[in-house]
């Protein structure tokens, strides 16, 4: 638990986890991406050269609603 304030009902205390992406070739957590969706031929998402953020969230025990942030920027290759 931390001192995180939920956004819906004001409850503090969130409890902190974490999106996962298992799609193909995934790193195994979500990925914030700066700039306009832009898609290739086969309709996949160009993300060559954008910036990379983790994203971490957090879920409020009283309401169940989710926080997201990206806080942690990546420093990997797209």
């Amino acid at each position: 638990m931390n001192n995180i304030r939920c956004t819906q009902c004001d409850h503090v205390g969130l409890e902190q986890g974490f999106v996962s992406d298992s799609g193909s070739g995934a790193r195994g957590y979500a990925r914030w991406f700066g700039g306009l969706l832009d898609r290739g031929v086969l309709g996949i998402a160009r993300t060559r050269g954008l910036a990379q953020w983790q994203i971490d969230a957090f879920r409020c025990p009283n309401c169940a609603h989710l926080e997201l942030f990206a806080v942690e920027r990546l420093n990997l290759r797209a």
